[in-house]
């Protein structure tokens, strides 16, 4: 079996779900009678589909996940994740604007992993760039996360911890 991460983190817009919290829909949000949910306007807000999916098969490794977003909507991505039932996946939530790499360092000291053991999902580059000079494998997200991304993703992850 290939090496696993000890900690899979995900930015949330763009990687989790469609759109930006802070600009795309407007909070608060609610889930209808039907599971839908939805915003204050009543639009429909939406996943991308393979996500739920994506976090039981990690937690079904054993891999614990953490959000790291730096959205300025801070309530409304904190409710979307409850809404979504997404909470139960992720042990911790670094949710606020900033640099990635303060939520990573946050993220190191409170659980103690090493960098080198955390994998890394965004859809933006200047993350990426950022948050790998800190040892973390990080992967490009560029149509929301899905399984395919999630096993290439490991993939690399087992590789760099081989070395070249």
């Amino acid at each position: 079996m290939a090496r696993l991460p000890k900690l899979a983190v995900f930015d949330l817009d763009y990687t989790l779900w469609p759109f930006w919290v802070d600009t795309h829909v407007d909070p608060p949000f609610h889930k209808s009678s039907d599971g839908t949910v939805r915003d204050r306007r009543g639009q429909d807000v939406r996943l991308y589909p393979e996500v739920p999916e994506v976090l039981k098969r990690l937690q079904s490794l054993g891999v614990p996940g953490a959000a790291a977003s730096r959205t300025g909507e801070i309530e409304g991505a904190n409710q979307l994740l409850e809404l979504f039932d997404l909470i139960r996946y992720f042990v911790h939530r670094e949710i606020y604007p900033g640099s990635k790499v303060t939520h990573f360092e946050r993220l190191q000291q409170k659980t103690g992993i090493p960098f080198s053991q955390m994998i890394f999902f965004d859809d933006e580059r200047r993350n990426i760039v950022d948050v790998s000079k800190l040892g973390v494998t990080c992967i490009h997200i560029q149509n929301g996360m899905n399984l395919q991304t999630l096993s290439q993703g490991l993939e690399t992850f087992a590789k760099a911890q081989n070395g070249p």
